[in-house]
């Protein structure tokens, strides 16, 4: 079908803040920007945060089978179920396999790059976005990301949208902490090791990708300058007791422990979007109904949404999201 199609330009943007992590982390960060058809100059500047061991060029590569974001956004567009947007595509991969988009020593300061210098480079270059005009959303590692930039950063994001994301900590991280013991014990516990044996093969495979994911979230929620990559887990290695200090600090991250402290930013939102497959197999699902209980018990006006499917390939749910993120920002 012929219709009206925007393009994808490439940038780069020099963080100024991104030369000090502990993951090697480099501070030139390529970025995908669409714009649509007849420019981007006055539109709302959408900004993706994609899951883990992904980037966001990923987002705009061609695609068998189905849509590119870009495809999707000319066909929404061009149907009249969405106004026009520009929107970031920010690679923000980072040698742990993923980014949960906060501020961390280990990790760098993602939040700050993403909302003090990302967002100023491309509204400066194209002349979209600017205040209440601005919205960013994600799936998964992105989801939570989104979430809590709405959360911390209302001064910056007018609009969010959150699929599928990392909420109630309990469910959807504890479980998943055995496993990564059983994968780090015959190396000796040693991160590099395992960042070794995945970059060795060109099948790391689940079970190693899902312990490099653990490590990744302790050098987010509470990384340790003194252990390498910041990766300290909160848990005994051997017997994988928790370690309250430890975990008390990865659920001070926990959008469900957040909820209350920032429900006033969140009220200045101009849409708040979050959706779950009800069969998510990481338990996320319940993680957001307790989630959107509490928005409710706040006062906080959102759209909440679950469907029948589990959390992986559900691309589909932004024809939801995004046309929900640029009415509420045109």
């Amino acid at each position: 079908m012929n219709r009206p199609a925007g393009v994808v330009e490439r940038i780069t943007v020099t963080s100024q803040l991104l030369h000090a992590n502990l993951v090697g982390a480099s501070p030139a960060r390529t970025v995908d920007v669409y714009l649509p058809p007849g420019g981007a100059a006055g539109c709302p500047l959408l900004v993706d945060l994609v899951g883990f061991t992904g980037g966001g060029l990923s987002h705009t590569r061609w695609k068998a089978f189905g849509e590119n974001v870009p495809a999707r956004l000319d066909r929404l567009i061009a149907s009249g179920a969405m106004p026009p947007v520009a929107v970031a595509f920010p690679d923000c991969f980072v040698r742990l396999g993923g980014n949960q988009y906060i501020d961390s020593v280990a990790m760098g300061p993602w939040e700050r790059f993403l909302c003090d210098e990302l967002v100023p480079a491309v509204e400066g270059r194209y002349g979209c976005g600017g205040v209440g005009r601005r919205g960013v959303f994600g799936k998964s590692s992105g989801g939570y990301g989104a979430l809590v930039h709405a959360m911390r950063r209302a001064d910056v994001w007018a609009a969010a949208a959150c699929h599928s994301g990392d909420v109630a900590f309990e469910w959807c991280y504890l479980p998943d902490l055995p496993p990564a013991l059983r994968v780090l014990e015959p190396l000796g516990g040693s991160v590099a090791a395992l960042l070794a044996a995945i970059e060795a093969t060109d099948k790391p495979g689940e079970e190693r990708l899902e312990a490099l994911m653990m490590c990744a979230m302790a050098a987010s929620y509470d990384p340790d300058p003194t252990a390498p990559f910041g990766v300290r887990l909160p848990v005994d290695p051997l017997t994988c007791e928790l370690d309250p200090e430890r975990w008390q600090r990865w659920l001070a991250w926990d959008p469900l422990r957040m909820v209350d402290a920032c429900a006033a930013n969140l009220r200045t939102l101009r849409g708040l979007y979050i959706d779950c497959g009800r069969r998510d197999q990481y338990n996320l699902v319940y993680g957001a109904r307790q989630l959107h209980r509490a928005l409710d018990r706040l006062a906080v006006p959102h759209r909440y949404d679950e469907f029948d499917d589990d959390h992986n390939a559900i691309d589909y749910r932004m024809d939801d999201s995004l046309p929900f993120l640029a009415r509420a920002l045109a």
